[in-house]
């Protein structure tokens, strides 16, 4: 693997299920580490994706030596004789039609590069969750479904007969629940369609058999950024993802084999892994009036809970959402019991369409309700002094707008998905902490307990948000559980109180009453939904 410098030690530190740990902060360091791993792919590549863009540009040396994007570098894999094995996530076409027209474009890319490649093998996998609402929940839903599909198909309408056209080749589950009339114009079919309200979330890819890509990034352009975090707010995204060695890499590479038929009931999932964790779930049976999936396996929210659990002196997590109320709730008992137990929350300003789309639909007020009663939980158990809820943003004034700005700053917006308890344990993964990928959808991830890989990911994660000192590193204090807390309480403090430009770091305090004034309960409706 090609390590960073501030990976080294821990490349052959440890044994156990992970044996080598590179740690890959933001797509910049993800990319390149991704892009060599195809290049010195011998054999198969077997991968799972959310969004897998093959129009992304390369960035590492190496893969610039063959060509441009992503579709050069994987058709120069399949002409090496490389056999790849891609699952690429579908959308439910009328909940999420952007997506789901994304995902089949995607899919053609993937094809065309297979037909330009002379060799190799590519199986391109689109794969809608097996798990459908039921009849019943379909009916109580229809109103609020037909509304979306009706925007759907004002919005095709108003467009040309050649991009009408366009449109639902490349969209094929609006195509079937649509017909045209003679006059032209798209519209529904009579009927109930399905509904499909989990997704595949995983972002893996295993080489060889040998080593492991893991966490919370996909391919796209979008998704790119560097540590410095310095361009538009709607452009930042902070991401940690993962390659490793080890055992770990078979369990990973049976679940890529295994998963689809898992999920659709076709087969049992095998025993947990050390290790390796999963979300898994699958259709209720004989349910007609179940609107959510039954979960299988949720060994990741399981390890959330022990860890809790057990933590004596700090618990870090760093996530995308924070509206579980299970963990909310056993973090707030663990606090009752250990008065010294502090908590540090990193998170996002405000959820992605919230700041760069002023999206006030009423998925994202229920999921900033949720999120809103998570923090209270926490605000309440461990009492001011002893939990800090933090958002990163940028060292500098720029004119934005509403919630992409936070104390006069351009926010950072934060995708990744690590948790950290005490000097024992992490977890890395493509799962939030929320109760879809706790529960619902398909999510993968690591559970690290060597003391090197724990102490790794303290340092570069943790330490990824702090002000350097002279020598380039960061006050040990800020990274020990012991004293981290007070360090960083000190800092967000400072932070809040200064301007921009004199700030240092990336970190100062959350605000939460934007979320707590846009957020609304939706009683009935399941908390995994967001």
């Amino acid at each position: 693997m090609h390590g960073f410098t501030e990976n080294s030690a821990a490349l052959d530190a440890a044994t156990g299920p992970v044996e080598e740990l590179e740690l890959l902060l933001t797509a910049a360091e993800a990319y390149p580490a991704l892009e060599r791993a195809f290049l010195g792919a011998r054999q198969s590549i077997s991968a799972s994706f959310r969004i897998f863009d093959l129009a992304t540009r390369l960035r590492s040396p190496e893969a610039r030596a063959i060509g441009e994007d992503w579709f050069d570098l994987l058709v120069h894999t399949l002409e090496r004789g490389v056999s790849v094995r891609l699952v690429l996530t579908d959308f439910d076409p009328i909940g999420a039609a952007d997506l789901h027209r994304l995902s089949w474009n995607a899919r053609r890319r993937l094809i065309a590069a297979r037909e330009v490649a002379r060799g190799g093998r590519l199986e391109v996998l689109s794969a809608l969750h097996s798990a459908q609402a039921g009849i019943g929940a379909r009916l109580a839903l229809w109103p609020g479904a037909h509304a979306k599909l009706r925007s759907v198909l004002d919005d095709l309408n108003s467009r040309s007969e050649a991009d009408r056209r366009r449109f639902l080749e490349e969209a094929p589950g609006i195509a079937r629940i649509t017909r045209k009339r003679p006059d032209g114009r798209i519209v529904a079919v009579p009927g109930l369609p399905d509904l499909t309200p989990a997704t595949h979330h995983q972002k893996m890819a295993v080489f060889d058999g040998r080593q492991l890509y893991v966490g919370g990034l996909d391919l796209n352009e979008r998704r790119y950024d560097s540590p410095r975090h310095c361009r538009a707010p709607e452009r930042t995204w902070h991401d940690v993802h993962a390659m490793v060695r080890g055992p770990v890499v078979t369990a990973a590479a049976q679940h890529l084999d295994g998963f689809l038929d898992i999920v659709a009931g076709r087969r049992p999932p095998g025993p947990a892994a050390p290790g390796f964790l999963r979300t898994l779930s699958r259709p209720a049976r004989r349910a007609p009036f179940r609107f959510s999936p039954r979960p299988l396996v949720t060994e990741i929210e399981r390890a959330h809970l022990s860890r809790i659990g057990a933590a004596e002196r700090l618990i870090y997590l760093e996530t995308q959402f924070f509206r579980h109320l299970p963990l909310a709730r056993a973090m707030a008992r663990r606090a009752e019991a250990r008065p010294d137990l502090r908590a540090i929350l990193v998170l996002p300003a405000a959820p992605e369409d919230v700041a760069f789309e002023n999206s006030s639909g009423l998925d994202v007020r229920y999921g900033e309700h949720l999120q809103s009663r998570c923090l209270s939980l926490l605000y309440d158990a461990f009492g001011p002094d002893r939990v800090l809820v933090l958002s990163p943003v940028q060292p500098r004034r720029l004119a934005v707008e509403g919630r992409a700005e936070l104390e006069d700053a351009p926010i950072i917006y934060v995708h990744s998905k690590v948790s950290i308890f005490d000097g024992d344990a992490a977890i890395l993964s493509s799962a939030n902490l929320n109760g879809r990928s706790m529960r619902w959808d398909t999510e993968a991830g690591l559970e690290l307990t060597a003391p090197a890989h724990v102490d790794l990911i303290r340092r570069r994660v943790m330490g990824h948000w702090l002000p350097r000192e002279g020598d380039g590193a960061v006050d040990p204090a800020a990274l020990d559980p012991r004293t981290a807390f007070e360090a960083w309480r000190v800092l967000a403090d400072l932070n809040s109180r200064r301007s921009p430009e004199r700030r240092e770091g990336f970190l100062v305090h959350y605000d939460s009453d934007p979320a707590r004034k846009l957020g609304l309960p939706v009683p009935g409706v399941p908390p995994e939904i967001v």
